[in-house]
């Protein structure tokens, strides 16, 4: 019996299909279980924050995970996002975290970094009257509301010996402060930098009191509760590399702010003078910090800022630190 040669070619085609298109299905489906398997951090961020930091530094390379970022305007929505479950990591201000984890959402301090405290301050226009803290007392001064800037306030008009209640708080961001402070709707504004180095710079703004031995001056990485449970490898490598990066920064100043200004469009000199002053490093989460924090917070409270006194410690992760400072 005779074969036909074309038959055999056919069915020779046939087959060999037949393999690349099951090797085919074999890959999808190996392919589709590695993207399974792949982590993915949903990190929220701010227009020249930690991802810029990241990516200029060098350290958002190789990642062993997935990064999806979300940016935000400010830390405060950050926080609201984190509370709501749609976010795994973001970043804020201690007392503005202290602030949303009193009310109850579920999440934590794992990490973060440490500015020069005479960076947060109290600023009136060029032509203001007021030379010093104790020329507080009458005036409507604007800061962001349970957070660093009504926290200056308080802390500054209490070492002046004024009364609380002997100023006017106007809980005002830093957007509409600038604008309110310039056309002279305010007496003057607690804020922290960039915000201080362009108005000092541009606006030719004045400071009448800092944050020196009143604040701690400290922005935490924050994680909610379910990224630290399921994450916690992910997360732990992103803290590493955000303390890398941090310490890059320090080194490379000129080149940082460059950058920065690249994509925030903030003068590159404003930048400058904002990274030098601040001289922002990375944070162990120790006894020391917690000691630190703790006196803020029962101020805080005091104040009326904090709703009620907060056991710190329950309020942070210290592994994570711990962790990158070994590794270091």
């Amino acid at each position: 019996m005779s074969i036909n040669s074309s038959s055999l070619d056919h069915s020779l085609t046939r087959r060999l299909a037949a393999s690349l298109l099951a090797a085919a299905i074999t890959l999808s489906t190996a392919a589709a279980s590695l993207a399974a398997d792949t982590v993915v951090l949903r990190v929220g961020d701010q227009k020249g924050g930690n991802r810029s930091l990241l990516e200029i530094s060098g350290y958002a390379k190789d990642l062993p995970y997935k990064i999806e970022w979300s940016e935000f305007p400010a830390a405060a929505p950050i926080l609201e996002a984190l509370n709501a479950g749609a976010l795994d990591v973001g970043y804020t201000g201690d007392l503005s975290f202290l602030s949303v984890y009193a009310a109850g959402a579920p999440i934590k301090a794992i990490g973060g970094t440490r500015s020069d405290a005479k960076t947060q301050a109290i600023l009136v226009r060029q032509d203001s009257p007021i030379k010093s803290a104790a020329d507080l007392r009458g005036k409507r001064l604007a800061g962001t509301r349970g957070g660093w800037g009504q926290f200056l306030i308080d802390a500054t008009l209490e070492k002046a010996q004024i009364k609380l209640e002997d100023a006017t708080f106007a809980p005002l961001g830093p957007v509409d402060a600038k604008i309110a402070l310039v056309a002279g709707s305010i007496d003057a504004w607690a804020v922290w930098e960039p915000y201080v180095s362009y108005a000092t710079l541009k606006d030719k703004a004045r400071v009448i009191a800092d944050g020196d031995g009143l604040t701690p001056t400290i922005t935490f990485i924050v994680a909610s509760d379910n990224a630290i449970a399921t994450k916690r490898a992910a997360v732990q490598d992103l803290v590493q590399r955000l303390n890398k990066a941090r310490l890059w920064s320090l080194d490379h100043v000129a080149e940082y702010a460059t950058s920065t200004a690249e994509l925030t469009r903030l003068p590159e000199d404003v930048l400058q003078s904002a990274y030098t002053a601040q001289r922002t490093s990375p944070i162990v989460i120790d006894e020391n910090v917690l000691k630190e924090i703790q006196a803020a917070s029962d101020r805080s409270t005091r104040y009326g800022i904090l709703p009620k006194k907060l056991d710190v410690n329950q309020a942070v992760d210290r592994s994570f630190t711990a962790a990158a400072a070994g590794s270091n």
